[in-house]
């Protein structure tokens, strides 16, 4: 049976913009594993119910289905040790910069670009997107935006702590990305995909770092299926698609 990967994508299904699925997709190109990656949209519960649940990313390798994106990057850990680690040894640490990416990074983004999203959904998902949005939020999402130029400063300052990393390091990982890379990164990479809003200056090391880990993955052109890596650490350089080329 085919890898398979299901990603969240809009009206155009090589435009994936979920941080979560970025992250499987990276995970998956750091163990030099191929996959299909099967576009999803948001009311499209019943394509995964086979999964036990109603979220994207769903990896099914062979005979094994597994949900959620830190669970799949277990998952590969485990299945396939004896490719290039995806935490290092230590997986505890790496767990700290993905809960810091979920609870501080990706609200700060989604306070700042949520609103440019509907534009890239069909009408019935862009229904159910800003519905249960505006609920979580309280708010329609152009209130949750405005003013978001004035907020910038308060945005970047919550990235203090990557760049004191990245002065000492080129990536979070160390010499090379680990799952922490791909956990951050995917949150950049999901922001770009939706919005040209300029969250970093071209100057700061976050932004550097980010444009480091678009060589690194090339900006996955074409028929979004996962590259065989080449040599050790297996990283592919393509051209970027332009889907992916927004400024961010």
């Amino acid at each position: 049976m085919a890898r398979e990967l299901y990603e969240l994508a809009g009206s155009d299904p090589q435009r994936r913009f979920s941080p979560y699925c970025w992250r499987s997709r990276m995970a998956l190109a750091h163990k030099g594993l191929e996959a299909d990656c099967v576009p999803w949209r948001f009311t499209e519960g019943r394509a995964i119910a086979f999964s036990g649940q109603d979220k994207v990313p769903v990896l099914v390798d062979g005979d094994h289905v597994v949900a959620d994106s830190w669970a799949i990057a277990e998952y590969l850990e485990d299945r396939y040790p004896e490719a290039p680690s995806l935490f290092n040894g230590a997986r505890q640490p790496v767990r700290f910069i993905n809960a810091w990416a979920d609870t501080v990074l990706n609200l700060h983004l989604a306070r700042m670009i949520v609103s440019d999203i509907p534009q890239w959904l069909d009408e019935s998902h862009r229904t159910y997107f800003r519905a249960s949005r505006e609920a979580r939020f309280g708010m329609a999402l152009e209130q949750v935006t405005q003013g978001r130029e004035a907020r910038l400063p308060e945005f970047r300052a919550a990235l203090q702590p990557l760049r004191v990393i990245l002065r000492a390091q080129p990536f979070l990982g160390g010499a090379a990305p680990d799952y922490g890379d791909y956990a951050v990164f995917g949150s950049f990479q999901w922001a770009r995909c939706v919005s040209s809003f300029p969250l970093l200056e071209a100057s700061d090391a976050v932004h550097a770092r980010r444009e480091r880990m678009l060589d690194l993955f090339g900006g996955w052109p074409g028929t979004c299926r996962t590259a065989r890596p080449e040599g050790r650490r297996g990283w592919v350089k393509r051209l970027r698609h332009p889907i992916y080329a927004a400024p961010c």
